[in-house]
């Protein structure tokens, strides 16, 4: 559940009483730096699955059937 205005008011009163009032635009900014890096890990790992480097030697999947003898 989100928080009413009076609680969101009362959370933004502490982190101003925590961090000062000259000290809050840096914290944001970090904040929003490890967001955006955060974000362009996720970009980088959503690309495409890396080639094994020779396909050839990989097993078929399911494994090998079974040999008659």
């Amino acid at each position: 559940m989100f928080p009413g205005f009076w609680e969101a008011l009362l959370i933004l009163l502490v982190v101003v009483v925590i961090f000062g009032a000259g000290k809050l635009p840096t914290v944001m900014g970090d904040l929003a730096k490890g967001i955006k890096t955060f974000k362009a890990g996720l970009k980088e790992e959503a690309g495409p699955p890396a080639t094994p480097a020779e396909p050839g030697k990989l097993p078929p999947p399911g494994g090998e059937p079974p040999k008659a003898g």
